[in-house]
């Protein structure tokens, strides 16, 4: 194998590897009602200020339409709460309950202990290379993805 294919071997496993791990780490018993995408929302709302559902479509790169129907969902499990706004009825905030900051707080958790285990055999020059290359494959999709699929949700 060269060192292209073993390149892209590493990419595509690790990819794949990351979401099942994540998936199954996160949607335990405690969150068995909730997908990783549910949790990844979450993640988005975030634990600051209710944020606008425009805002958090975009920052999940789906339209409002979209995360509308996911967020229905957490709604009605308890995760999330829904407030219109006084000034404009159109403008729907999102926040976090108390079960929503829980799925928030393990979710964290998961992403601290994945980087904590990146980092643990790097040496600060091997880290910032690493750094680096991913930003530079981050910006090559990124770029890719609005090329080729438009800025409609980028």
């Amino acid at each position: 194998m060269n060192t292209d294919e073993m390149l892209n071997e590493v990419l595509v496993h690790l990819f794949q590897d990351l979401m099942d791990i994540e998936g199954k780490y996160l949607i335990n018993d405690e969150f068995s009602d909730m997908t990783n995408n549910d949790m990844h929302i979450v993640e988005a709302i975030g634990l600051g200020e209710a944020k606008r559902s425009s805002q958090v479509a975009r920052l999940m790169s789906v339209t409002t339409g979209t995360l509308t129907r996911a967020v229905d969902g957490l709604v009605e499990h308890g995760y999330v709460m829904r407030t219109r706004s006084d000034q404009d009825k159109r403008v729907v905030y999102l926040t976090l309950t108390e079960r929503g900051k829980a799925a928030f707080e393990h979710h964290k958790k998961f992403h601290e202990n994945m980087i904590d285990k990146a980092k643990e055999t790097l040496t600060e020059e091997e880290l910032g290379i690493l750094l680096r290359v991913l930003n530079h494959l981050n910006d090559y999709f990124k770029h890719i993805y609005r090329q080729n699929l438009g800025e409609r949700n980028a």
